[in-house]
């Protein structure tokens, strides 16, 4: 998943369509994401000596990453992402619609790579 928390996306479906909000959290395995003020719910909540008052928390819960597209900080509108691999085999996350270079990806290589070592 190219998505990383922090990044702007807009909602594509759903009550929040049309929704630009930040990312903040990432589930790269369930390919879900939890996006500011979108998809919340109330949780009821019993009083209790940790919630001493009670009642409706608003909380956001997790949306499918297919439903948002990043928005590129270059140009400003929703795009999908491309992944593009230096010369010293860095992979970075690109727009497709303006072609702008929007960060390296974690656990990719960022130096030159080492060279082998001698005998067999």
């Amino acid at each position: 998943m190219l998505i990383r928390s922090g990044d702007t996306v807009e909602v594509r479906s759903g009550n929040s369509r049309g929704t630009r909000a930040k990312v903040l959290s990432v589930d790269p395995t369930a390919g879900k994401l939890v996006v500011e003020g979108v998809n919340r719910v109330y949780r009821h909540m019993r009083r209790s000596q940790k919630n001493p008052q009670g009642g409706r928390l608003s909380r956001e819960m997790p949306i499918d990453a297919s439903n948002v597209l990043l928005v590129c900080t270059a140009c400003g509108k929703p795009t999908r992402l491309g992944c593009r691999v230096a010369a010293d085999g860095a992979k970075s996350r690109t727009c497709r619609k303006c072609k702008a270079d929007l960060g390296r990806l974690h656990g990719t290589k960022t130096t030159a790579p080492r060279p082998k070592a001698a005998g067999g």
